[in-house]
């Protein structure tokens, strides 16, 4: 990202109300009479930014990354959701039997629009598989199936049903700031961080010692979560990303 989006101001948002942009799907869907790709997100998510004071954009993965410096240039904050699992390949490994099918144009966007927000220091949330797209981006690597690594189900319990667990904050991090020193958090997952990527420091574990959060270091704003906050009534992720969007 050239220089000139480092640090480029945003275009006025609605009302005053910081602009956030949240990363879709790019599934088969039905509606109506109609079966078509369309660019799906779960409600919970532009509705979490909005009860957090922000105004949420959806960011299809597009075909082309034409336009993206702009994009990133007009908003104030980004929220990478969750998702189908990562490529293996853009970590360098052997795909797992239960790693799923790959979806290349969201891997390929969404890669390219964190590194944007990066270069660019946007405030960014990157959730479950948006923290995996975090990790990647910066070089690092995932566990591809956690049960068979941790000998449990607890990240996933149920099929298609959030379940919950403990996790302990680092002190001192700025996550820890904003949740305190544990928390149990809506959980639902079967991969996660192994190798850190550049510049990201683990501030949260799971009772397993499974990673539960990073945070970019010399960003202003950038964590990345194992969780799905936006499942849970705790709006105090969503809250201080908007207030750092705003700021």
């Amino acid at each position: 990202m050239s220089e000139a989006i480092r640090g480029a101001p945003t275009a006025p948002s609605a009302g005053g109300l910081p602009l956030i942009g949240v990363t879709t799907y790019q599934e088969p869907a039905r509606w109506g009479v109609w079966v078509r790709e369309a660019a799906l997100l779960p409600v919970s998510y532009p509705r979490s930014v909005e009860r957090a004071g922000g105004v949420a954009v959806l960011l299809p993965p597009a075909a082309t990354l034409r336009g993206l410096g702009a994009l990133v240039s007009r908003l104030d904050g980004i929220v990478l959701a969750g998702g189908g699992d990562v490529d293996p390949d853009l970590y360098g490994a052997d795909r797992h039997a239960e790693t799923g099918p790959p979806q290349p144009q969201r891997d390929r966007y969404e890669l390219a629009l964190v590194r944007a927000a990066v270069d660019a220091d946007l405030p960014f949330l990157a959730i479950c598989r948006g923290m995996h797209v975090l990790n990647v981006a910066r070089g690092g690597a995932l566990v591809q199936h956690l049960p068979e690594a941790v000998g449990h189900k607890g990240h996933a319990p149920e099929t298609g049903i959030v379940g919950s667990h403990r996790v302990q904050f680092s002190a001192g991090s700025t996550i820890g700031g904003i949740l305190g020193e544990e928390s149990d958090v809506p959980t639902y997952h079967h991969q996660a961080v192994s190798r850190l990527g550049k510049g990201l420091s683990a501030v949260a574990w799971a009772e397993d010692q499974v990673v539960e959060a990073v945070e970019l270091q010399g960003h202003r704003f950038g964590l990345g979560v194992q969780w799905h906050p936006e499942e849970g009534d705790d709006r105090r992720l969503f809250e201080a990303l908007v207030a750092a969007a705003a700021r």
